[in-house]
């Protein structure tokens, strides 16, 4: 027997189910890069027609603050969808790498435990140097991922309701 769940449907395209929202976690590292993902990703969600109030964000301190944060959230049943958002560059101190690789893994773990989906728009240059033009491009770079993340978002829910129905 199909189980159906009540949904508000926001277009034809994207659904969040009623008493849910999403959570945008961002990580404050390079804040006014990564930021820019979070104005995009509100801004196509917006174009589909979800209220910018449907959104709830999250600032952490840095990227190895996301996957507690991302599982205490699914866990509290508040939210349909988690998006996170870090950027982790080579500071030449540490194994920028094994950093990215950590924080990715736990993001899977929380959204296959939890079955609560979580996107990722943490990204991991190969070289960042902290010039005009690396940041330049980076800033550009993270509103393109926000956009992409949003399409994603509004996929994924919608994906969610049609094995729900």
């Amino acid at each position: 027997m199909k189980q159906s769940i009540s949904c508000e449907q926001q277009t034809s395209h994207a659904y969040l189910p009623t008493g849910k929202n999403i959570a945008f976690i961002q990580a404050g590292w390079h804040q006014e890069i990564v930021e820019q993902s979070y104005f995009s990703f509100k801004g196509q969600l917006a174009e589909h027609g979800v209220n910018e109030s449907r959104i709830s964000l999250f600032d952490v301190p840095g990227s190895l603050e996301i996957p507690l944060l991302a599982k205490l959230l699914a866990k509290s049943g508040d939210y349909a969808i988690i998006v996170a958002a870090g950027f982790i560059v080579d500071g030449g101190i540490y194994r920028h790498d094994f950093v990215a690789s950590t924080v990715l893994d736990a993001m899977m773990n929380v959204q296959l435990e939890s079955e609560v989906p979580v996107l990722s728009i943490v990204l991991t240059p190969h070289n960042f140097s902290g010039s005009d033009e690396h940041h330049d491009f980076f800033f550009n770079h993270f509103k393109q991922k926000g956009e992409e993340a949003g399409r994603a978002c509004l996929q994924t829910l919608e994906n969610i309701v049609k094995l729900k129905l």
